[in-house]
């Protein structure tokens, strides 16, 4: 049986073809990679029509479809190995190319396993995708106005989830933030939202995700004039951790 790699723009991959990818690769549990480019606004100045806000979303609605979003184009490296031995279908979103290097060749790779990028205390932020460039601004800001030491937990592969290292990373925190380049209604956050909830111990944390909201994101412009607009961008993230520290 061969493996079969497809790649185009993200928009085409997921909504145009929603009940192929569903009835055609995650009915049968075909080895086909799914791969996105351009996942969330980067098609900017295109229009929201290019936009793909959701398909993170989508996809992880598909049984058998793993969903995985590298951090940067090393990272993307790692990663291709690793998928000629998944025995299922599976989604790769990526972004725009060009993206800063985050990842690491000392942080181990594996699908499902998130990775620890930054330690810290009282707050834990989670993030997928190139989003975690956000995160990680966003925990330096943190620390170096604010004196608060965030800690970073990089959830590569969106589905299935490292549902372990969540609870046991957030075990320990006062605030929980998720942070996705992508629509908050079914997607990154949601799915750590569900995981939290389900397996919620004693302590109360507090929570929030960094998305954008239920809307059409329909700005003609860049890709960063958009994540400012919706607050997914690292004043945002740690305005929102700010906000949750004083309730």
């Amino acid at each position: 049986l061969k493996i079969s790699y497809i790649n185009t723009i993200a928009t085409f991959l997921t909504r145009r073809c929603f009940e192929q990818a569903l009835i055609d690769v995650g009915m049968h549990s075909l080895p086909v990679r799914l791969i996105g480019s351009g996942g969330g606004v980067v098609y900017a100045p295109l229009g929201c029509t290019h936009l793909a806000n959701e398909d993170m979303a989508l996809m992880r609605l598909i049984p058998n479809m793993a969903v995985v979003a590298p951090c940067d184009a090393e990272e993307m490296k790692r990663l291709m190995p690793a998928t000629l031995q998944w025995p299922g279908p599976m989604y790769i979103r990526l972004a725009k190319g060009g993206d800063k290097v985050v990842s690491a060749p000392s942080m181990p790779f594996e699908i499902g396993k998130a990775i620890p990028l930054r330690s810290g205390r009282e707050v834990l932020l989670l993030s997928t995708g190139v989003a975690t460039q956000i995160a990680l601004e966003a925990a330096d800001c943190l620390s170096r106005e604010d004196g608060v030491e965030a800690a970073v937990l990089h959830v590569h592969t969106v589905k299935p989830l490292d549902a372990a290292a969540i609870v046991e990373q957030a075990s320990g925190a006062r605030v929980v933030v998720t942070v996705e380049e992508h629509t908050l209604p079914g997607g990154f956050g949601s799915a750590v939202a569900e995981v939290l909830m389900e397996r919620r111990n004693r302590r109360h944390v507090r929570f929030a995700r960094v998305g954008f909201p239920d809307v059409f994101t329909g700005d003609y412009g860049s890709q960063s004039d958009i994540l400012k607009k919706y607050g997914v961008c690292p004043a945002g993230v740690a305005g929102k951790v700010r906000e949750l520290l004083g309730d």
